[in-house]
């Protein structure tokens, strides 16, 4: 039965891609914000509840953070092994019920269970869908999209920690309702759209990826114009873009497979400094009232620069890490030369959240470039395991350096240090990239 999209279908061909990235807005500002972005407005008073220190609360976080890096693995190969719609729903499903048995625990050991179940059922969610869903459908403005869709995390953050916030105040064991109302919105809104909308690949129905039409003619034009067409040694056609690429087991084999999980560690690590944000403004004299504006300030940086960062990765990826961590750059200078202007303090935290971005946006580009779409799964997983650890790790790293004396000071020259390594280990495994295609033609 042909694949090929006929007449009839051409509405379908124009609106299904877009339906997809809406997918994509709805698992970033619904799941991932209510798990990951909201997460912190419950440490306060589930711990004076339970009359324990917020150490042994948030003990569940660390334990979900450990079991994403452990599944991380088993995420991708059933990504690239079964339906789209079955890992996706069975991953929301446990998202929901992860949330569920939070607002009914009563013990800590209980959270930490709930941690587990939530550690198994996010890493689809939050690392691996939104790339995976684009990079099939899409053969056009991968980056933009990619960034459009990261940016509700942000936003649903936003957004979501005021909602929660109320309903968390509005009794003692408010909490409790709180996460309710998050379980009902993981399964509620989220449900729909992995079982009804989401395909693994356009051909599933029959359609062509989002700008492949835009491709063949130009394709069919350089060929016809090509002084070799008549020649034995005429190219075939261009495979799909889910067949080009490494194998898993071929990419762990290169050194661009191991500069590509270092970059992804080291800005991952960096990317946890906007948590000592806040506490830096409260370290500087008559700064204190900038703590809440200087993180507000960050998270609008990374909602904005991950929409730009996916714009200039569609023209050019080395442009793209340039700019993000150029961006990070300039933001810790500002904040540091000039820790008494708070308009300054501000545009820098801004700035920082350019290289913020670059954790979610350019690394599944990075991935993309270097190895191709075959087995983009199994291979990002694998990297974003090294990206997990570094998160679990890095905060007690900063806070013991912020602690030292001058410790922002050092804490920031350390970030620009960091950031510097992670732009070559970036741009080397591209280079090595167009070296071998340049050879192959």
């Amino acid at each position: 039965m042909s694949t090929t999209p006929t007449q009839p279908s051409s509405r379908k061909q124009t609106v299904y891609p877009y339906l997809i990235v809406l997918s994509g807005i709805v698992f970033t500002a619904i799941p991932v914000s209510l798990v990951c972005s909201c997460a912190g407005i419950f440490f306060t008073p589930v711990s004076n509840y339970f009359h324990v220190p917020k150490a042994a609360f948030t003990g569940y976080f660390s334990i979900f953070s450990i079991t994403m890096v452990i599944f991380l693995p088993v995420a991708g190969w059933l990504m690239h092994r079964y339906d789209l719609r079955i890992v996706l729903t069975a991953s929301t499903i446990l998202a929901g019920l992860g949330c569920l048995g939070m607002s009914r625990s009563s013990a800590m050991w209980q959270f930490y269970l709930c941690g587990v179940v939530l550690g198994i059922g996010m890493p689809p969610i939050l690392y691996l869908s939104v790339p995976t869903l684009i990079n099939v459908w899409f053969r056009k403005r991968v980056g933009f999209f990619i960034g459009l869709c990261m940016a509700f995390t942000g936003i649903g953050g936003v957004i979501f920690n005021q909602i929660g916030t109320m309903i968390i105040r509005s009794a003692p064991d408010g909490w409790r309702r709180g996460y309710l109302v998050f379980a009902i919105l993981i399964l509620a809104i989220t449900l729909p759209f992995t079982i009804f909308v989401i395909r693994g690949t356009p051909e599933q129905m029959g359609l062509l990826p989002y700008g492949a039409a835009d491709q063949e003619p130009a394709a069919a034009e350089a060929a016809s114009n090509s002084p070799n067409t008549g020649s034995k040694d005429k190219k075939s056609p261009e495979p799909a873009a889910s067949t080009v690429g490494m194998t898993a087991s071929q990419a762990l084999r290169s050194p661009a497979f191991w500069a590509l999980a270092l970059f992804c560690g080291l800005i991952t690590m960096n990317q946890t400094i906007y948590q000592f944000l806040p506490s830096y403004a409260a370290s500087l004299p008559s700064m204190a009232a900038c703590t809440g504006l200087i993180a507000s300030s960050c998270m609008a940086g990374q909602a904005i620069g991950k929409v730009i960062l996916g714009m200039v990765n569609d023209s050019s990826i080395v442009g793209g890490l340039c700019l993000g961590i150029g961006g990070g750059v300039l933001g810790v200078c500002l904040m540091v030369a000039f820790p008494g202007l708070p308009a300054l303090l501000l545009l820098g935290a801004f700035a920082f959240g350019l290289v913020y971005a670059c954790t979610t946006v350019q690394t599944p580009i990075l991935v993309t470039a270097v190895f191709g779409s075959h087995d983009y799964t199994n291979i990002y997983a694998r990297i974003q395991m090294v990206g997990s650890l570094a998160s679990a790790f890095a905060a007690l790293f900063w806070g013991a350096i912020a602690d030292l004396p001058h410790g922002y000071i050092i804490m920031f020259g350390l970030s620009i240090l960091i950031m510097v390594a992670a732009l070559f280990l970036g741009i080397i495994p591209l280079k090595g990239t167009h070296k071998s295609a340049n050879q192959t033609n």
